[in-house]
């Protein structure tokens, strides 16, 4: 590198660089090697410059200045620096006979005099460096410890502190503190933080063991206090119904005036189950009610046009309501409800009494309301269930039980009594030695006449009468001139035993001709009475309080190669059904409206005071075990036959010659 003058610039000219004191607080002695070489090139570059430009030039140290030299520098200092800066003291120790002058960064001033002391003592010994003349080693600072100087951190293990015995295990005192109670030690933190231990251990324990001893010892059972009554204002005169459903079998809001009805020899039976739908918004899915089921089936037995489904029933404004919608379900165009109490509420003799509204309009054919009841061995809808059950009400051991009755004119198609009275030993039967099925009476299905609606009520039976033609002389019709026994006695698969009775059409769910309003709803009861002792029973049916007709147990005598059918001593389910069906009526569509609702206001069972019996497994005829061991029947709409649910027809002593 050149000057101005063209000559070399000389590294060490004292005129070349400030110090770093120098730099940092713009004044201060510079400090010159003793080496003669050094004076010499001071000398050299300390002429003037010959072509006058001296005063061009900065006047500025040269760069042979040591800034961590002061101006008392000799050798002996340097070569000590060289011995003692492997140590904290030598790094800070001047170089200037063994002292130096505190920085003014140094953040510990104080404790130079402690670096001087050890400096001067290294000093003394005589410790001399082989390069004692470098110019370029310094007694600098440059501890990593951002500005602490290195005297504050020991870096010999000779060196002692006052934390050294932390760092310094000591076995045998170790040993000697571990045999001593540290309770002793023990202070206020540590008292509170035994107590809190002490707590939480017994709170888990109380929690977690003592409560639950208690609990189910049945000490922590809560003692009724008496409610004190209030004065509050009245809102609202209206019950809100309680989330969970009664389990009385008489609804409390049936009257008291109702609480009996007059048989017809003139005794009081007593009422045994009432449910007067006024609990709104109860739903019938599976399990939903203690009483009532809505299915989710096609009624393919009838060949309906709609599908039973549990959303088309519910109650509202005090009724049972079945809606048949205009709705497309599982690929029919039509949609109703069926309610049914089957294995949940069964009855066996009495009177049951329904109030209804009836759908449509009474001149307009095409809906089949039903009010019913049938066998508990049977359940409605599930077809493999009936085969060889309905409507068979015969306890005899002849031909009635058969296929086909024996007979080959085809006056049955039935494929014979599966339940039958002469069942072999060890057959599957409910309670071998009683013949057993599921027969059908019904309390209505309506209809309709030339100008007004009509109720067919009828007892379904099997096995059948000569030309299905019961004994006439033993039923009796009350009032000719509304009732008269339907033309239709049955055919290949049941004998129907039915009256028709004219009804008025103020009792139907009105809807006026050109759709806007529904006229004011009106109600009427249908129901049956009956016995069914073998000499005295019978069965009576009832539009309101009349009674339209009487079958007496005698027309249902011996007749041809069968013998005395029952009056059905099975207990039986409740079933109420809108349904559509072209094998019931001719259905005239234009005129039909949809929805089309039937509502129901309340049903009422009433049994003799001696003879109440509202279970569907009465001990002399059981079904809850034959059900149960024979599900897949019972729980599957979709199987036809007994045989397709993967049981047999047990054998018997009169076709299979067993014992």
């Amino acid at each position: 590198m050149r000057n101005l003058t063209g000559e070399p610039e000389n590294p060490f000219d004292q005129q070349s660089y400030q110090s770093s004191d120098e730099r940092s607080h713009g004044s201060g002695d510079y400090l010159y090697p003793e080496n003669d070489s050094y004076n010499d090139v001071t000398s050299q570059t300390g002429s003037h410059n010959p072509s006058g430009t001296e005063h061009l030039m900065p006047q500025v140290p040269s760069r042979s200045t040591k800034p961590y030299f002061d101006s008392s520098h000799d050798g002996a200092s340097s070569r000590q620096y060289l011995v003692d800066r492997s140590s904290s003291s030598g790094s800070l120790a001047g170089m200037m006979g063994g002292s130096m002058t505190p920085n003014g960064f140094d953040r510990y001033p104080d404790r130079i005099s402690s670096v001087n002391i050890r400096s001067a003592t290294a000093s003394e010994a005589g410790s001399i460096s082989e390069n004692g003349d470098n110019p370029f080693v310094v007694n600098a600072d440059f501890s990593p410890f951002g500005g602490y100087p290195a005297s504050s951190f020991p870096l010999h293990i000779d060196e002692k502190e006052q934390d050294d015995y932390l760092h310094n295990p000591d076995p045998v005192l170790d040993q000697e503190m571990d045999k001593r109670c540290q309770c002793q030690k023990m202070d206020r933190r540590g008292i509170s933080s035994l107590i809190a231990f002490i707590l939480l251990i017994g709170g888990l324990a109380t929690v977690f063991i003592v409560l639950p001893i208690l609990t189910y010892s049945g000490v922590t059972e809560r003692v009724a206090h008496p409610v004190v009554a209030k004065e509050v204002e009245v809102i609202s005169a209206y019950e809100f119904p309680q989330l969970s459903f009664r389990t009385d079998l008489v609804d409390p809001d049936t009257p008291k005036e109702a609480m009996t009805h007059t048989a017809d020899d003139g005794s009081k039976w007593d009422l045994v189950f009432s449910d007067e739908f006024n609990m709104e918004g109860r739903t019938f899915y599976p399990n939903d009610d203690p009483y009532w089921t809505a299915v989710d089936i096609h009624y393919a037995a009838t060949k309906d046009l709609e599908w039973y489904d549990p959303d088309a029933a519910i109650t509202e404004n005090g009724t049972l309501v079945l809606q048949l919608d205009a709705f497309k379900s599982h690929d029919l165009y039509y949609r109703s409800g069926m309610v049914q109490s089957w294995n949940k509420l069964c009855f066996t003799q009495g009177y049951i009494e329904i109030s209804a509204s009836l759908p449509g309009q009474g001149r307009t054919p095409g809906l089949w309301p039903g009010l019913w009841t049938m066998g508990n061995l049977g359940r409605p809808g599930y077809l493999s269930t009936t085969d060889g059950v309905w409507p068979y009400g015969y306890n005899e051991c002849d031909a009635g039980i058969t296929p086909n009755q024996s007979s080959h004119d085809g006056i049955s198609y039935l494929p014979g009594q599966r339940l039958n009275k002469c069942t072999c030993k060890d057959e599957d039967h409910p309670n071998a030695g009683t013949g057993r099925g599921a027969p059908e009476i019904d309390a209505l299905e309506g209809s309709v006449g030339p100008k007004v609606g009509v109720a067919s009520q009828s007892l379904q039976v099997a096995p059948f009468d000569i030309w299905y033609i019961p004994d006439y002389n033993f039923i009796e019709i009350y009032n000719s001139s509304v009732t008269s026994m339907n033309t239709y006695a049955g055919g290949m698969f049941q004998q129907a035993i039915s009256g028709i009775t004219m009804l008025n059409n103020d009792w139907y769910d009105v809807v006026s001709i050109d759709g806007q309003d529904e006229s004011e709803l009106h109600y009427q009861t249908f129901g049956f009475e009956y016995l069914n002792d073998d000499d005295k029973g019978y069965i009576k049916w009832f539009v309101g309080q009349d009674p339209t007709f009487n079958l007496h147990g005698y027309a249902l005598g011996p007749n041809g190669n069968v013998g005395r059918r029952d009056i059905s001593k099975e207990p039986m389910s409740i079933i109420m059904n809108l349904g559509l069906s072209n094998s019931w009526t001719y259905i005239d569509w234009p005129a039909l409206n949809f929805p089309s609702k039937m509502r129901i206001d309340y049903v009422r069972v009433y049994q003799p005071s001696d003879q109440h019996s509202v279970t569907c497994d009465p001990d002399d005829y059981p079904t809850y075990d034959y059900i149960e061991s024979h599900k897949n029947a019972y729980e599957n709409a979709n199987l036809t036959l007994w045989t397709d649910a993967g049981y047999t027809f047990p054998q018997n002593t009169l076709m299979h010659g067993c014992k």
